[in-house]
């Protein structure tokens, strides 16, 4: 049995477990037919994580991480998943990656979003929401530009999904500052924790705008009742989407390995080779 980790959690929501599941079968048949030990199963919590006694340290020996049995055992610290030293696949976020991520992992490949509005091949961009009547709805620009309504969000109160996310608030605040304004344009900001988190408060009255990446909005309107009462008012920039990484440890000869076999799978949605 292979010990190395797997694990799809970005989109991961409760309703699209299965799919995701089948999505690791289609990438681990892959990663196996090129000679990888892939393991069976993705993993979903810190105790499915192999224990690291003395902790995860980096190249340097330094301590970056608690070892993850240490962890409460049945939730899932992303960040401790991504610095395991026997990780061989994984979803991560652009905005951990240049806040140091980067130091500590290789970029294997990215996903395609062409099946969701707001996507083009490796790029993505986030939907600006608000409650259905609070503005105009508008579709993504074909060109990918930035659709920011200024006036309409000026006062408003923001809600994200967490201070490292790309989709829910970096990639707002580089497109506001392009337009000479900032994150003060807002009367208040607060972190929800979660996509979903933030599209339920705004439908509940808590908060007025948010930040929602394209697939995470397609999963809205598929399961969150609370997607029925907030509308698209606009659109960040399209942007790098979500890389799959490894461990740094990662040998080249099994990066490149799982570059072929991601290649062989572009035909296949949501997989794309990176260059």
């Amino acid at each position: 049995m292979s010990e190395l980790v797997a694990a799809l959690p970005m989109y991961d929501w409760p309703e699209v477990r299965d799919e995701v599941d089948a999505q690791w079968v289609l990438l681990r048949d892959a990663f196996r037919q090129k000679g990888i030990d892939a393991p069976e199963a993705i993993v979903r919590r810190n105790g499915d994580l192999p224990p690291v006694p003395g902790g995860i340290r980096d190249a340097a020996g330094a301590l970056i991480a608690p070892d993850p049995a240490t962890l409460p055992p049945d939730e899932l610290d992303f960040h401790r998943l991504w610095l395991h030293p026997l990780l061989l696949f994984a979803q991560t976020c652009w905005g951990p990656m240049e806040l140091g991520l980067s130091r500590h992992v290789q970029v294997v490949g990215q996903p395609s979003y062409d099946a969701y509005e707001g996507g083009q091949g490796e790029l993505y961009s986030s939907a600006l929401v608000m409650r259905i009547g609070e503005g105009p709805e508008v579709r993504s620009p074909a060109d990918g530009s930035a659709l920011i309504p200024l006036d309409l969000i000026r006062g408003k109160r923001f809600i994200f999904n967490s201070l490292d996310s790309m989709s829910g608030i970096i990639a707002l605040t580089r497109d506001l500052q392009a337009a000479g304004e900032g994150l003060d344009i807002f009367s208040s900001r607060s972190e929800s924790g979660g996509h979903r988190a933030s599209i339920v408060a705004i439908a509940e009255g808590r908060a007025d705008v948010a930040a929602i990446d394209c697939e995470s909005w397609a999963l809205a309107q598929r399961f969150e009742p609370a997607a029925r009462k907030v509308a698209i008012v606009g659109w960040t920039g399209r942007r790098k989407g979500l890389p799959f990484i490894t461990a740094r440890a990662t040998t080249e000869k099994t990066v490149r390995a799982m570059r072929e076999a991601l290649a062989g799978l572009s035909e296949q949605p949501r997989i794309q080779r990176v260059g």
